[in-house]
């Protein structure tokens, strides 16, 4: 039996933890690998791990990068210090016999029709990006996830040729609190669970 985190960890990954807008600072590639060893180990359908994470941090993929952005996206995203790509690849599949040994487990995949693939990699690679965020914020990285940008110019200019397709965008590195704004209200528990 696992004993509850303390007070703080649970501040810094929940309660106190903001999606930032203002992000800076220097995040090195040695971050970005201990941030995927940390993230890789949450769990999805059979093990199936669809998404992919591609770390934008150089002038030129920023450049790539730039054109897919909302107008209120660009300046916070080319100031960031990394911008994930969180993708999913529909060929997921193809690593099962390595992720799931123990039975042929591509084949309760290979042939399902493709909205079905879809609707399995965007809720398993949805949870991977959770567990970027979590595990982001555990190593001491604020985050700014968001969904305002073209899709498809993203996967033109990044995955084009692939079955890789992109998911959603998270900035990472050092926020600058000053500039958040208040934070917003959370649904009570009536209004969002019950007890079944």
């Amino acid at each position: 039996m696992h004993s509850p985190l303390p007070a703080d960890a649970l501040d810094q990954l929940f309660r106190t933890a903001r999606t930032h807008n203002e992000i800076g600072g220097e995040v090195d590639d040695e971050l970005l690998h201990r941030l995927y060893d940390l993230l890789k180990w949450g769990p999805t359908t059979a093990n199936s791990c669809p998404a992919r994470f591609v770390f934008v941090k150089s002038a030129e993929a920023k450049a790539k990068l730039g054109p897919a952005l909302d107008e209120g996206n660009y300046r916070k995203t080319m100031a960031a210090p990394v911008t994930v790509i969180v993708a999913y690849d529909m060929a997921f599949f193809e690593k099962m016999p390595y992720l799931f040994p123990h039975t042929d487990a591509k084949g309760w995949f290979d042939s399902k029709p493709e909205a079905a693939i879809e609707t399995i990699c965007l809720r398993n690679g949805s949870l991977q990006g959770a567990y970027l965020l979590l595990a982001a914020r555990a190593l001491g990285l604020d985050c700014g996830p968001m969904s305002g940008f073209d899709n498809a110019k993203v996967d033109a200019a990044f995955f084009a040729g692939t079955t890789w397709k992109s998911n959603f965008l998270v900035n990472l590195g050092y926020g600058d609190a000053s500039k958040l704004f208040a934070r917003s209200p959370r649904l009570a528990f009536d209004e969002a669970a019950c007890i079944a």
